[in-house]
């Protein structure tokens, strides 16, 4: 069972993407940092499974599916499930450092909609356009597309799948989410015996196929975590337990035919396009009870600090493969430690007041050298934090106007909490690569030499190579256009303290904020960001 995330930076613990993989002796539970990482652990597991000649069940917490009607709307052709699901996938941009795009699509997909903010909602702050709204429109009655599915009719407490942003939005894990399970499925390793319930399959035990993916709610079952277990860990535990003793009990079957008084046009109406959560049967589905959460006898041996390699074989859900010892976590960790968000940033920020001597700082700067701080997790890198007179005003000056932020690396873009329209990162693009052996430097120097176009007002971070900021600083010698401001953040043993120095003492105008030495880095250049793009 998978608990997603759509989360635009890495993250773990609570509120982060965590899956466990349950076997009749045994169960793996990990929590990847990012989606990529997760696609990885889970397609190494289905080959491993599937090499073994077993069947998994592989369910997720996001819809599958949006409201009958919703493909015709946008234009598309063919089955109408499939067709929104290579959509999205076509149209989300999912970076290694979990940096996405989906309040773009969703108010790309609103415009094609309705040439307005209907049917998505919900957006970040920031984030501006006429193309989706900050809350909810009220405009499903009467404009073609309903709230909910079907299903979610059936469960209380269910979100809508528009919703992006808020309590319980499930729109952008669905956004983010669809384009991963869709590669899954099409993976050519088990393309021929891989099927998605009920699209492939109706409201009926599959018959066929090795692998089975599914929707879940793991709301639908009343768990208690176990004392310091987040309950998203406990969540998936549960429903992965719940899922392979039912199958045990032959108990399974049931569940995936739904509701069996659904009319047949509901079930084409489920079967095509809105789908079906495993496990709901009857309307107003009340939470189904779980045994309280403990460790399985012999899940933890005392030899080794990660799950067992070695799986049992059953018919759904069996398991076994080589560990991602990397990621993988005790099942009941029995730690004390604090865990209110608004307390952890209170005692934080106050353990730097204590720590450091701010009075150096103008008024102007102090916020942002406290996030610093706070995102190197020490508060002495203050000591060597060098700036320019104007720096913050030209900073918040430009963010505010909506300048783009050229960044020399993913991890820099992926800190970020703006738009992620506004980011540009060349590292990775074909013809930087090319360009940097044709002049044999760093691809970081070339992605640099790249950003001339967008240079005239922008903000540039900087935190990770030091070749980018002395390439910028040559551009500039050269009479390329100056950026409002410079980020200068990159880390290393090598040129990193040369490349901040020539940034300090390059004159001309040009605004900085760069932390003097050795020390830097991609957290660093995105903090800066962030602190500056804050209101005053």
């Amino acid at each position: 069972m998978v608990d997603w995330s759509a989360a635009t930076v890495p993250r773990t613990g609570r509120d982060s993407i965590w899956i466990c993989w349950h076997a009749r002796d045994s169960e793996r539970l990990e929590n990847p940092p990012t989606r990529r990482i997760a696609k990885s652990i889970l397609g190494d597991w289905l080959a491993a499974a599937l090499e073994r000649g077993e069947r998994v069940l592989l369910g997720f917490d996001f819809p599958f599916g949006y409201p009958v009607g919703f493909a015709a709307r946008l234009g598309l052709s063919g089955p109408p499930w499939r067709a929104v699901w290579d959509e999205i996938a076509r149209l989300i941009e999912d970076t290694e450092g979990n940096g996405n795009n989906r309040f773009r699509v969703a108010a790309e997909l609103n415009q094609r909609v309705s040439n307005g903010c209907f049917p998505f909602w919900g957006r970040p702050p920031g984030f501006d356009t006429p193309l989706l709204g900050s809350k909810h429109h009220r405009r499903h009655e009467g404009s073609g597309l309903a709230e909910r599915r079907l299903v979610d009719l059936y469960i209380p407490s269910a979100q809508p799948c528009w919703k992006l942003l808020g309590s319980g939005s499930v729109g952008g894990q669905a956004l983010t989410g669809i384009p991963m399970v869709r590669a899954l499925r099409d993976d050519p390793r088990w393309i021929d015996r891989a099927r998605v319930w009920p699209f492939e399959t109706g409201l009926q035990v599959p018959d066929q196929g090795s692998v089975v993916f599914a929707e879940v709610y793991p709301s639908l079952w009343a768990v208690s975590p176990a004392d310091g277990e987040p309950k998203d860990a406990a969540q998936v535990r549960s429903v992965a337990r719940f899922f392979a003793e039912s199958d045990r009990a032959g108990k399974l079957a049931a569940l995936f035919a739904g509701d069996p008084t659904l009319t047949p046009e509901q079930r084409h109406r489920v079967e095509t396009e809105e789908a079906w959560t495993l496990g709901v049967t009857a309307a107003r589905q009340r939470p189904i009870p779980v045994p309280a959460m403990a460790p399985r006898a012999g899940a933890l041996p005392a030899s080794s600090p990660t799950f067992p390699r070695k799986r049992g074989r059953e018919g759904w859900g069996s398991n076994g493969e080589q560990e991602r010892a990397q990621h993988c976590i005790p099942v009941v960790p029995g730690y004390t430690y604090l865990k209110d968000p608004a307390e952890i940033s209170r005692r934080s920020f106050a353990l730097i007041r204590a720590e450091a001597d701010l009075t150096r700082f103008p008024q102007a700067l102090k916020p942002l050298a406290l996030r610093l701080a706070h995102a190197a997790g020490d508060s002495t890198i203050l000591g060597d934090l060098g700036w320019s007179k104007g720096a913050v005003a030209a900073g918040r000056r430009a963010l505010a106007a909506g300048a783009p932020i050229l960044v020399d690396a993913g991890m820099v873009a992926a800190g970020i909490k703006l738009d992620p329209s506004r980011i540009i990162c060349k590292l990775h693009d074909p013809e930087t690569a090319r360009q940097a052996a044709a002049e044999r430097t760093t691809r970081s120097a070339a992605a640099a030499e790249r950003w001339r176009p967008y240079l005239p007002g922008a903000v540039v971070a900087i935190g990770n190579a030091p070749t980018a900021l002395f390439r910028l600083l040559e551009l500039l010698a050269q009479g390329a256009p100056q950026p409002a401001l410079i980020l200068g953040f990159p880390v290393g043993f090598v040129g990193a303290a040369e490349a901040k120095a020539a940034l300090a003492d390059f004159g001309q105008g040009l605004e900085f904020i760069t932390l003097h030495g050795r020390r830097g880095g991609s957290a660093l250049a995105a903090a800066a960001v962030n602190a500056l793009a804050l209101p005053q």
